[in-house]
């Protein structure tokens, strides 16, 4: 058993799902679709893998909930008291030192959330530590010591509602979500739904250096845009570089110390950023900065590493070893001769642009009917 799976051994995870849902007009956010699929589906995709067990914290839809092959505990108390009394509830059956919360609207979590927090509370000393995405904490992405129940059903008692103030009362540690500050972003209301829904659907392509990514693309997207696809690029570079030129006034400005240089004409804008964003920059974050709108669909060449529908590229003269029995996100692979693949996914012919136009578009509609 590897270490991160031994930690996640000490955690229980509880997922908030009993409140009121007043901003969804008291529909039951768990069961509010994104992409097809209910946001408690979502939820326990992410979080299941990441702890030894997983509670639901419901106080409605009880049969639905309990489909999910999850235990389910009502609060101790009626009257959908808030977060506090879920978070009590939790405490008061999970089996572990650790209880870690999550609410049910929260559908993009990190995927190694758990590991994360634990190991920061535990260098810490905490007795609480709580997610921040690098503007604000996310007070209800948390994890506690069940030692701590007796201090909660006290604070409750006493009329205590409010999540923050009772935090206070302990010792609490922030763990820094930075990277991934899309990772929070939950649905309270019909808008956010809305606005979530708005997503271009993602396609990406991965291959070894050298394979043609660039060049598939350049000879895909007029195909796309004679098709009325509206297209986005994402490029993950993986080395310095530089769209401005010396001598150019933007240039100058921005080597002069300016953070962000905005330039603009009536046909084109760009804006560039001077961030250090460590080894490997946030994919979440680089999409977030699209305008969603405007976009049926976003291709994005490398980034190996997310969790997004890919096509592999693959030239057999270059002898690479595959991608795809190591990436389950791999929905096709676009290669120059027949392969004998581990999985029955559906085989391209790299130098056929035509081909691998059918197979977008294909994607592209199913993506849309969901």
């Amino acid at each position: 058993m590897s270490e991160s799976n031994q930690h996640a051994e000490q955690v229980t995870a509880v997922i908030l799902a009993g409140g009121m849902a007043r901003r969804m007009g008291g529909m039951d956010k768990g069961w509010v679709e994104l992409g097809g699929k209910p946001l408690i589906n979502h939820v326990l995709e992410t979080i299941k893998p990441q702890v030894g067990r997983c509670l639901i914290n419901a106080n409605r839809s009880m049969d639905a909930y309990s489909a999910l092959g999850m235990p389910i505990v009502s609060d101790l108390e009626g009257d959908f008291q808030g977060p506090l009394m879920g978070m009590a509830t939790g405490l008061h059956h999970a089996p572990t030192d650790w209880v870690m919360f999550v609410p049910c609207d929260t559908p993009s979590l990190p995927d190694d959330l758990v590991n994360r927090m634990l190991k920061v509370a535990e260098a810490s000393g905490a007795e609480i530590a709580v997610a921040n995405d690098g503007n604000r904490m996310q007070s209800v992405v948390a994890l506690m010591r069940r030692e701590l129940l007796s201090s909660l059903q006290t604070a409750l008692k006493e009329g205590e509602r409010k999540v923050d103030r009772w935090y206070g009362q302990h010792k609490v540690v922030e763990v820094d979500f930075s990277d991934k500050p899309d990772a929070f972003v939950n649905v309270n209301s019909r808008d956010d739904l809305a606005e979530l829904q708005q997503m271009p659907a993602l396609l990406g392509f991965v291959a070894w250096s050298g394979t043609g990514k660039t060049t598939l693309l350049r000879k895909l997207i007029p195909l796309l845009k004679e098709q009325g696809v509206r297209v986005g690029v994402i490029k993950h570079a993986h080395h310095k570089f530089d769209i401005d030129h010396p001598g150019k006034d933007s240039y100058e400005l921005r080597k002069s110390g300016a953070d962000q240089m905005l330039i603009s004409s009536h046909t084109r804008w760009a804006l560039m950023v001077e961030e250090d964003q460590g080894d490997y920059p946030s994919f979440a974050r680089m999409l977030s900065r699209m305008d969603h709108t405007t976009l049926d669909l976003v291709l994005v060449e490398g980034f190996k590493r997310e969790a997004i529908p890919k096509i592999e590229l693959h030239r057999t003269v270059l002898e690479k070893d595959l991608i795809h029995p190591a990436d389950d996100s791999v929905i096709a692979i676009a290669a120059d001769q027949p392969l004998n693949l581990q999985r029955e996914i559906p085989q391209l012919d790299i130098n056929d642009e035509t081909a691998v136009l059918r197979f977008v578009l294909d994607y592209l509609a199913d993506q849309q009917r969901t």
